[in-house]
């Protein structure tokens, strides 16, 4: 199976072509699957979403040696992320799904940058995931163990406010992993296998996906002046 994943949560704007190479299922399993990228284009910056996402993506097809027909599902990260880039990402996918007919599936966008660790966690692990969610704040969420279960978060709040205790690793952001006194682990933004690896129980089942839902966690900084606020300023 061919997906398409793209990321808009962060400043980098990415996409990516991976392949499902599914294990065989046993006797009471239904096999599993771990991604292998094909193509991959990130470029890291914050105001240049909706001019690269759409061209990132026909890159990799070409890349890839693929027709458009090929791919089987689209996975979308969903936040949290500042709203007007995550909008350009989660619509970029929906448009995509719509335009050949297959399922989009939305993920957490910080699980897929935890599914990126999870070859260098144990067990006894707990990691914390950091993003830059502006304002001099942090979105968070904690995970434990190799398989990456998410126990806490996603939430979004100072990175002085956040309770560490516990936490053995940490990934994300540079510049806020850069505050706590943690082991960092590289991976800093979620990648194409990382979100596909999140998606792959919806992936491999039949199941309609659920609707593309936003992780804004907070209201946009930009909002819709009322017809009384009009009024005042003599509209």
């Amino acid at each position: 199976m061919l997906a398409l994943a793209v990321d808009t949560a962060t400043p980098a704007v990415t996409a990516g072509l991976v392949e499902l190479e599914q294990a065989a299922a046993g006797a009471n399993s239904p096999g599993t699957a771990r991604p292998r990228t094909l193509a991959v284009r990130t470029l890291v910056d914050a105001r240049a979403h909706a001019e690269a996402l759409t061209p990132q993506i026909l890159e990799c097809i070409s890349e890839a040696g693929i027709a458009r027909t090929d791919i089987a599902a689209v996975v979308a990260g969903i936040g949290p992320g500042p709203f007007t880039g995550l909008r350009v990402g989660m619509a970029t996918a929906a448009a995509f799904g719509d335009a050949l007919g297959i399922p989009v599936h939305g993920v957490c966008s910080l699980d897929a940058l935890a599914a990126d660790c999870a070859d260098e966690l144990g067990p006894d692990d707990e990691l914390l995931v950091v993003t830059d969610a502006r304002r001099r704040e942090v979105y968070s969420a904690r995970y434990r163990g190799h398989g990456i279960r998410r126990i806490a978060g996603p939430e979004v709040g100072k990175p002085a406010d956040l309770d560490i205790a516990g936490a053995t690793k940490i990934a994300g952001s540079a510049a806020h992993t850069a505050m706590f006194d943690l082991p960092v682990l590289p991976a800093q933004t979620p990648s194409p296998a990382g979100l596909a690896q999140v998606a792959v129980p919806a992936l491999l089942s039949s199941a309609t996906p659920e609707p593309l839902v936003p992780m804004y966690l907070r209201r946009p900084d930009a909002v819709e002046k009322s017809y009384r606020t009009l009024d005042r300023m003599g509209a």
